[in-house]
C-alpha cells in the first residue's frame, strides 16, 4: 500500500512539473522562436497533453488500497447529487469562458495571438475569478467513497489547483491588466463570499 502511494504521488509530482513546464513563459518564447505555428497549435497541444498524461491515473487508482469511509445510503445520494451539481456548473463555467479560446480551436483557425480572447466577468465568473478550480475540487471531494490512494489524490490536486491559479492570476494580469486588477478586488480567486457580488 505504501508502494501504491508513492507511485501515485510521483506520477502526480510529473503531471504538474509537465504542466507547469510547458505552461511557462520561457518555454512560450522558446516556441516562438524556433518552431513555425507555434502560437497556432500551442494551446490545442497542451490540452492534448492534459488529457494524455491522464491515461495512467484509473490504473495508478486502482493499486492497493484502504476505504477510509462510505457514506451510506441515503446520504450517499446527496453528495452523488452534489458532484453532478459540480459537474453542470463545471461545464457551464467551460462555456462562459469563450471555450473555442479553452480549448485551443480558435487559434487553430487563424487568431495565433489570442486577439479575440476576453476577460469573462459575467455568469460563474461574477461569484470566483475560478470556477473551474472551484467546481473540480468540489466533484473530487463529494465523493461518497473515501480511499487512502483517492485522498492523496485528491489532497495534492487541491494544491496543485490552488498553484495553478496563483499562476494564472499572473498571466491574466498582465493579460488584461488594470480591468484585472479591478475584477480581483471585487470578487474571490476560488471560494466564494458570502457578501453579494459586484458587477
Amino acid at each position: 500500500m505504501t508502494q501504491s502511494i508513492l507511485l501515485l504521488v510521483l506520477y502526480l509530482l510529473l503531471y504538474a512539473g509537465l504542466h507547469s513546464l510547458l505552461a511557462a513563459q520561457g518555454v512560450k518564447v522558446w516556441g516562438r522562436r524556433h518552431l513555425p505555428g507555434f502560437d497556432r497549435w500551442y494551446r490545442l497541444f497542451y490540452n492534448a497533453v492534459a488529457l494524455g498524461t491522464l491515461i495512467p491515473l484509473p490504473w495508478l487508482l486502482g493499486l492497493p488500497d484502504r476505504t477510509l469511509y462510505s457514506v451510506p445510503t441515503p446520504w450517499n445520494w446527496l453528495l452523488w447529487a452534489g458532484q453532478g451539481l459540480s459537474a453542470v456548473a463545471l461545464l457551464l463555467a467551460v462555456l462562459q469562458a469563450n471555450p473555442a479560446y479553452f480549448v485551443g480551436l480558435a487559434q487553430l483557425a487563424g487568431d495565433g495571438e489570442e486577439r479575440g480572447d476576453r476577460l469573462v466577468v459575467s455568469g460563474l465568473y461574477r461569484y470566483v475569478r475560478h470556477p473551474l478550480y472551484l467546481f473540480s475540487i468540489l466533484f473530487l471531494w463529494l465523493s461518497p467513497v473515501m480511499t487512502l490512494n483517492r485522498l492523496v489524490l485528491y489532497g495534492l490536486v487541491t494544491v496543485y489547483f490552488h498553484v495553478s491559479s496563483l499562476h494564472e492570476e499572473r498571466r491574466l494580469t498582465q493579460t488584461f491588466g488594470l480591468p484585472y486588477r479591478a475584477y480581483q478586488q471585487r470578487v474571490p480567486r476560488l471560494w466564494p463570499s458570502l457578501r453579494r457580488p459586484n458587477g
